[in-house]
Parts: C-alpha cells; sequence; structure tokens
C-alpha cells in the first residue's frame, strides 16, 4: 500500500516568514493546480496536510484542494516544531489548527502531521493532546534519525495503533531503508530530491507499505538564500553558525531542478491512496498496539 502525502504551508510561511512576494504566492498556486491536475489524471486521491493559520489567510488554498475530493489534515497552526513548544501550547495549537481548517471545509478533521516530525520520545504526550483534539490518524512519525525531530526508537515501520494514557490513535509512520548500516527516509522532502528515482521506485516496489510526503517548496525550481542569522534562529531555534545555515542551504536545494518531473513519474509509475482511504482497507483487528 503506497501513501500520498503533501505538507502545504508555504503561502503562510511566505506572508509570516519572508517578504510576501506577490509572484510567489502566484507560483505555489500553479504548482498547485499541476498537483491537482496529474492526480485527477491518475484517478487517485492524496492526504494534504495543511497549516491551519491558510484556513484564515489562504481559505482559497484548502477549499481548491478539499473540493478536488483530497483529504484535508492538520500541520499544526503556524508551523512551529511541537518538540518547541510545551504541552499548553501545543493544545492551544491544535485546537486552533483544527478549528480553522473545520470551518474552512465544514467537515471534521481527522488526521495529523507535525511540522518537521517533530513528535519523538521527548514529548510522546503529544499524542494525548492530538486525541483530545478529535485527531483519530497521525503521521507525525519518522522512525529514524534526523536533524530535527526524529524518533529513532520507535521501533515501527507500517501502521500501528498508538495506545497511551487512555487513548488510541492509528499511526501512519515514514517508511526508511537500510543504507550502509543506517535507517533512511527515500519517499519525501529532501531524501527524494537527493536520491535517484530508480532507487525510489526500487524500494517502492519491495515494501507492503510506504509513505510519500512532499512539499510545494520541494518541487520548485531554482535555489533559495542562505538564510540570514537572525531568521535561520528565529524559525529553527538553535544557533544560526553560518555552517548550520550553509548545511540547511545545501539540503532545502538539493535536486530541486528535476524534482517535480520525478514526482511526476513516482505518480505515473505506481498507485497512491490517502490516508483515509488507507485507514478504510486496514484490518486494524491485525495491526500491533504500541506505547
Amino acid at each position: 500500500m503506497n501513501i500520498l502525502t503533501f505538507d502545504i504551508e508555504e503561502w503562510f510561511l511566505e506572508k509570516h516568514n519572508h517578504d510576501n512576494r506577490p509572484e510567489r504566492i502566484k507560483l505555489f498556486d500553479q504548482f498547485l493546480n499541476q498537483i491537482l491536475d496529474l492526480l485527477d489524471e491518475r484517478q487517485l486521491k492524496a492526504t494534504f496536510f495543511c497549516v491551519g493559520g491558510m484556513g484564515i489567510e489562504f481559505p482559497h488554498v484548502i477549499k481548491l484542494i478539499e473540493s478536488r475530493g483530497h483529504e484535508i489534515g492538520c500541520h499544526s497552526y503556524r508551523h512551529t516544531w511541537l518538540n518547541k513548544m510545551s504541552r499548553a501550547e501545543v493544545l492551544q495549537d491544535t485546537r486552533e489548527a483544527v478549528d480553522a481548517l473545520e470551518q474552512c471545509i465544514g467537515k471534521k478533521i481527522l488526521s495529523y502531521r507535525a511540522p518537521a516530525f517533530s513528535i519523538g520520545e521527548s514529548n510522546v504526550w503529544a499524542f494525548d493532546v492530538l486525541a483530545e483534539c478529535g485527531i483519530e490518524r497521525d503521521a507525525s512519525v519518522f522512525p529514524a534519525a534526523r536533524d530535527f525531530g526524529g524518533f529513532p526508537n520507535f521501533g515501527h515501520k507500517s501502521p500501528v495503533i498508538i495506545e497511551r494514557e487512555g487513548i488510541r490513535i492509528k499511526e501512519f509512520p515514514i517508511c526508511t531503508a537500510r543504507i550502509m548500516g543506517k535507517e533512511l527516509a527515500y519517499s519525501g522532502g529532501g531524501y527524494f530530491r537527493f536520491f535517484p528515482l530508480w532507487f525510489v521506485k526500487r524500494e517502492l516496489s519491495l515494501s507492503d507499505y510506504a509513505m510519500c510526503y512532499f512539499h510545494i517548496g520541494d518541487l520548485l525550481p531554482g535555489t533559495s538564500k542562505v538564510m540570514s542569522r537572525v531568521d535561520y534562529e528565529d524559525y529553527f531555534k538553535e544557533p544560526g553558525t553560518l555552517l548550520n545555515r550553509y548545511k540547511r542551504h545545501l539540503k532545502s536545494n538539493i535536486g530541486k531542478k528535476y524534482a517535480f518531473l520525478k514526482l511526476e513519474k513516482l505518480v505515473r509509475s505506481f498507485v497512491f491512496k490517502s490516508i483515509d482511504q488507507a485507514d478504510n482497507l486496514i484490518d486494524w483487528q491485525k495491526q500491533k498496539v504500541v506505547m
């Protein structure tokens, strides 16, 4: 089972963290329409994890995606990483985000993904908060080490039920492959841009379960500028040394020239489902219960 997801945040971040350039907003709209047209052509549905603030400030984006038959999931309200927030802050952020998206489309929001996969060992209580806010399906677990977020000791690379503190949430983790002794993601973000398409397709073909995830920003041609120290530290909440900023610049821009073409070829080569479609196909009585 291959699941296709997109994290939708660029419009909101452009307005609040960058220069709110009209040409960038127009470009985001253009690429979103290309993605939706491609999915229509292939008769595929995906889950789009949207920043809640977009339900208020860019409702046309959310309504367009929903009108094309895709699932709207929650991606926090302001794209703040959960491991940088207190439990009370996560609760407020999630409530605001879910409410904004539900008010925008008039439907319940049941699926969630934390920005930067920022649920890990240090904040497993976040699952309790999600359940309190009505979330039934989560796709925040990145079961490997990574720069930000990550849950390397999670121990599962296929859907499981998280049960703790009296709550149950269906977890759809990111898939990984073992490469040179390390567990690495391959099916989204910078990993998808870095690995050759033949490798991604091979791994998908060998897997019973795979989760692909993309950002509009991953698919745009051209390169972004190196972030200023102030902008870097404000966003990543860590020292904005020249080394850190150039490492992030490299990871953010590698392979962007042909990224959208790779996505097109991938989508034309496999059958994908949204998370809500996958949920209905899985026999949850047979899935492992963890935590």
